[in-house]
């Protein structure tokens, strides 16, 4: 059965379950050839199908991500793409590589940022979490820190303190300051006190480091 045939539309599915299961039966076999087909997909004038298709990419990713490579400039070109679905998809997906091909990801920050300065929710959580992966990276470490910590300064108090935990493991002696400093300046603007806690917590821990 060809790959379109599996997708969740073609099935007359509102559930996202054919989609990952179809995921998972191209990541156990290796399937490089079906990931050649759900790429071309994304030009379908279908929709249905281009999300389908993405949802099923980025799951992909999610299981085995080095079937993706090789297909970075298709993903970079779709977070220019006015469907959000498709735009925070390739975000989603090119954070499942960020640590396989972090040269190129790292190349095309400019194009990453920009995506997420005019993206949704989802486009900027990926877009954290790629440059948390590459600050794990010595190499690009105080750049992709730099660009972080601007997320952290521009983004909605409903998202920082997710941003602000998952950001701890790349604090160090270094940079522990301006991380403080950043998430303290943030603080009065959480109107809710679950999550003002919840980075006052991450204050607490990180001073303990």
């Amino acid at each position: 059965m060809s790959i379109i045939n599996q997708l969740a539309s073609s099935l007359h599915r509102k559930d996202e379950v054919p989609n990952q299961e179809l995921a998972k039966r191209i990541a156990t076999k290796t399937d490089k050839e079906a990931v050649h087909e759900l790429f071309e997909l994304l030009q379908s004038k279908n929709k249905d199908i281009q999300h389908d298709a993405i949802k099923v990419i980025y799951e992909v990713g999610s299981l085995a991500p080095t079937l993706l490579i090789g297909y970075e400039n298709i993903l970079l070109a779709l977070l220019q793409s006015k469907n959000n679905r498709l735009q925070w998809g390739a975000m989603t997906s090119l954070n499942t590589i960020t640590e396989l091909v972090p040269d190129q990801i790292y190349a095309a920050l400019s194009h990453i940022i920009l995506a997420a300065d005019n993206g949704s929710v989802i486009t900027n959580d990926q877009c954290v979490a790629i440059l948390i992966k590459l600050c794990t990276i010595s190499r690009y470490a105080d750049d992709s820190f730099t660009l972080l910590i601007e997320r952290l300064l521009k983004s909605p108090t409903n998202q920082l303190p997710m941003y602000a935990e998952n950001a701890v493991p790349v604090v160090n002696a270094k940079n522990m300051s301006t991380f403080i400093k950043t998430l303290q300046l943030r603080v009065p603007e959480i109107e809710k006190d679950s999550k003002r806690a919840r980075v006052e917590k991450v204050i607490k821990r990180v001073q303990k480091l």
